[in-house]
């Protein structure tokens, strides 16, 4: 049974959603999920994962959450190497530029980042939400 810990921000509550439903495919496949909001999180839930899922929508200028997620992801950079580490997140405008360099960020940091994350534009229903819960069940593999 592999441990997924999955640490999120959530402003509107879309990537809580997200988190959600990736946990829900993640346990079709027989893991141990822990949800986590980034603000109760600690490295000891990164350590302790075998895969990490880190959720956060785009802000401002096409970035991570910067007032809890950021520091907490800069806090890990030096646990996450060779370790599996999906993205998530939500945004409203322009063209998944924050996770894009939010994925090259990870790998920069040594992290077997799994595929190109997994975005949605605002809330995620109907296809989105089956997305989200297929990218759950993929990263368990």
């Amino acid at each position: 049974m592999k441990k997924v810990s999955i640490i999120y921000w959530t402003g509107t509550g879309n990537t809580e959603a997200m988190a959600n439903l990736i946990a829900n495919g993640a346990k079709e496949k027989d893991s141990e999920v822990k949800l986590i909001p980034v603000s109760n999180a600690k490295s000891q839930d990164v350590l302790d994962a075998d895969i990490l899922l880190l959720g956060s929508p785009s802000m401002g200028s096409e970035a991570i959450e910067e007032d809890e997620m950021e520091p907490f992801v800069e806090s890990i950079k030096d646990i996450v190497k060779d370790k599996i580490v999906g993205l998530f997140g939500s945004y409203d405008w322009g063209d998944g530029e924050w996770m894009r360099n939010w994925v090259e960020r990870m790998n920069s940091y040594g992290a077997k980042v799994f595929e190109e994350g997994c975005i949605v534009n605002l809330s995620p229903e109907g296809e989105e939400a089956d997305k989200c819960i297929d990218y759950g069940r993929r990263i368990i593999g």
